[in-house]
């Protein structure tokens, strides 16, 4: 766990987003869970191939759902010393009206298959209230499957991903790591780009995954499943192996930087 004056990456924990009965992000072609830990699995092996003395371990390696606040909890309990969540993005559905070849209008739910790129975040140091549409929907759609689980009441100190004031719960489990956090997340999307992928920045989200870490923790979007290129790209040998080789990079240049 992070310390001030002894601070080593020794130990890293990896989490697939979502998995069993909880798919999350679906594409034309694949589902979030099944490429978010096929890319978990490559890059945990990369780590300890090419990082000795740095200790793996997951939030699962099967197709099987880990609640949200276990993941963490698992992190915490090992003393983990980064946290690294990988998810699938998604471009959010919208309602628009549209006319038949009759003439009679009918709504229909759409997806801008164009928007594309790379984002990591961070804890939310704030309130969600303050951000943008764009981010509270986000938000939403990554904590919604807390209510899936059972006493998400209790085990979330009354957070409700329903109601969006209710954000500042989240906000309040202050992240002692943040600015950790926000360099290693930094370096991730710097190797995204240097791979040519589009970079949609570092932001800070009120996500339940990463609320109550106890060491720098990120959640980073590998690329957006509902963008066809984008999606045949992370089902991919190549592209899988690309975004491997970015998150190990990142991991190496955020261990010397903070070891030095």
């Amino acid at each position: 766990m992070y310390q001030d004056s002894v601070y080593t990456v020794r130990t890293v924990v990896l989490d697939a987003g979502h998995g069993g009965p909880i798919p999350g992000a679906r594409g034309a072609k694949s589902l979030e869970k099944d490429l978010a830990l096929q890319v978990v699995l490559k890059l945990g092996k990369a780590i300890e191939r090419e990082m000795p003395g740095v200790k793996v371990l997951y939030t699962r390696t099967t197709d099987v759902n880990i609640e949200l606040y276990k993941r963490i909890e698992m992190a915490n309990e090992n003393r983990a010393d980064l946290f690294i969540s990988v998810h699938l993005n998604a471009a959010p559905e919208r309602r628009v009206r549209r006319k038949n070849s009759k003439g009679k209008y009918y709504y229909a739910r759409v997806q801008n298959k164009e928007i594309r790129g790379t984002e990591t975040f961070v804890s939310l140091f704030g309130r969600l209230d303050e951000q943008d549409e764009s981010l509270r929907e986000k938000a939403a759609r990554e904590n919604k499957d807390i209510l899936l689980e059972e006493n998400y009441e209790e085990n979330y100190g009354g957070f409700d991903p329903n109601d969006p004031a209710s954000s500042i719960v989240l906000s309040l489990m202050k992240n002692q790591f943040r600015d950790k956090s926000i360099e290693l997340a930094s370096f991730i999307q710097a190797q995204y780009a240097g791979s040519g992928r589009e970079d949609r920045g570092v932001q800070e989200l009120s996500l339940a995954v990463l609320a109550r870490a106890g060491m720098p923790a990120v959640l980073t979007e590998i690329g957006f499943i509902s963008n066809p290129n984008e999606e045949t790209y992370m089902m991919s040998e190549n592209g899988q192996a690309e975004i491997v080789k970015d998150l190990v990079e990142a991991i190496k240049a955020y261990k010397k930087r903070v070891e030095r």
